[in-house]
């Protein structure tokens, strides 16, 4: 026997011993899939968050798969050449891991995005829900020294267009709520468009940002090292991921929800009785006690959804989005 083939094997019967442990279903039947090594695809650099999401999924589903899941970075346009790569794909083992954008608004923010969202991919799982974290700098002249967030929005209307905001590019959660924010609150901070996350933390410690909405993992880091102040969670309520920190709706802002996530999506050419397995191993895994830990510690709360339960986050996310754009007049440019 080839050792290949034999090492392919012993990964079968290894991934039917240890998927029962790991409370993982086997899924739908698909006789002679996977055939080889399948492709975990994300739009964004080695360490991002989504990549470290990838990464912790890659074991697991290689475990229960019975072959070997890579996580490959294909970076650039805000996770969109990732995304693109994914719904062109004909290999029929290649999936991706996205950000909300990727799978809602694209096309709505960037005509000239290569690819459509609900037409060239399908979905698999939502993995992970977050909200954001309205944040401030510490020791800036003109910024409230107190967390009090009423106090902040009462500075920030007062400031109007000399405040500024920063987020990780146009057309990202971060941007079109901050949008959303400013036409629920009066206020009017410039946007300031960044290549991360990292980065806006980094321009706001440094003075050149007044407010910016962060992950909670990194506003906590941030809040920890003295260079921000948390003022409210994006949430309905409080969060679990920062059950400290009291929502913005405690402080009088209405009609405003807003939540950063992740999810896998398929090519949407790729078989259905594929689709269905990944799906259910998918979201097994996001509910295993091991998984949903780690996604915790990442700063989400798991979710693992069925297929047609991302179908609905993005249909309504996209809707919901998408009057943002509209009433914001928000465009790529």
């Amino acid at each position: 026997m080839h050792p290949m083939t034999a090492r392919r094997r012993l990964l079968a019967l290894a991934a039917l011993a240890l998927a029962p442990a790991l409370g993982i279903a086997q899924g739908t039947a698909t006789p002679g899939w996977p055939a080889k090594t399948v492709r975990i695809v994300v739009g964004f650099p080695p360490g991002s968050s989504p990549d470290l999401t990838a990464r912790t999924f890659a074991e697991p589903l290689s475990q229960a798969l019975g072959q070997p899941v890579i996580v490959e970075n294909k970076v650039g346009a805000g996770g969109n050449i990732g995304a693109d790569a994914v719904a062109k794909a004909t290999d029929g083992h290649t999936i991706g891991l996205f950000i909300n954008g990727n799978l809602t608004i694209a096309k709505l923010i960037n005509p000239q995005v290569p690819y459509d969202p609900a037409r060239d991919l399908a979905p698999l799982s939502l993995i992970g829900v977050s909200p954001l974290v309205l944040t401030a700098p510490v020791g800036q002249e003109g910024v409230p020294s107190t967390g009090d967030a009423r106090a902040f929005l009462a500075a920030a209307r007062a400031a109007g267009d000399r405040w500024s905001y920063g987020t990780p590019g146009v057309g990202t959660v971060g941007h079109l709520g901050t949008e959303l924010l400013k036409a629920r609150t009066g206020i009017n901070p410039v946007h300031i468009p960044y290549p991360g996350y990292p980065q806006v933390a980094t321009a706001m410690g440094g003075g050149q940002l007044q407010m910016a909405l962060l992950p909670p993992a990194l506003a906590l880091s941030q809040e920890r090292a003295g260079k921000i102040r948390r003022i409210g969670v994006t949430s309905a309520g409080r969060s679990t991921l920062a059950p400290e920190v009291p929502s913005l709706a405690e402080a009088g802002v209405r009609d405003f929800q807003l939540e950063i996530w992740n999810a896998f999506a398929a090519p949407a050419g790729m078989p259905a009785p594929v689709r269905e397995r990944l799906s259910a191993l998918l979201a097994d895994i996001a509910r295993s006690p091991d998984v949903r830990a780690k996604l915790f510690a990442q700063g989400w709360q798991a979710v693992g959804s069925s297929a047609e339960g991302l179908a609905n986050r993005m249909q309504a996310d996209t809707a919901a989005m998408g009057r943002v754009i509209r009433e914001q007049k928000i465009t790529a440019q």
